[in-house]
């Protein structure tokens, strides 16, 4: 599934730290949004991580999960990051 992660970190350590992760997982499409492409399990691996490394008291990592409607509907202007791969379906 397609999931479009967010993120507002307080500290610069953990703001490294969290793109790092997210780089690990996915596209960078903005300063602090990524685009990631997962199963179930990398994406259990992903928020694992994440969570281990946040400050929940000073922290914000948002996850938008996009379905395959959500998908097709993908709309860009300009010059986007955003890059086609094929279609992962998990069910």
């Amino acid at each position: 599934m397609l999931h479009l992660i967010a993120y507002d970190i307080a500290s610069d350590k953990r703001l490294r730290r969290v793109a790092r992760i997210c780089e690990d997982y996915g596209i960078r499409v903005e300063k602090s949004v990524f685009e990631c492409d997962l199963s179930n399990g990398d994406f259990a691996a992903l928020w694992t991580r994440l969570s281990e490394n946040v400050c929940e008291e000073e922290d914000c990592v948002i996850d938008y999960p996009i379905g395959l409607i959500g998908r097709k509907r993908i709309r860009t202007l300009g010059e986007c990051r955003h890059h086609e791969r094929p279609l992962t379906l998990v069910f």
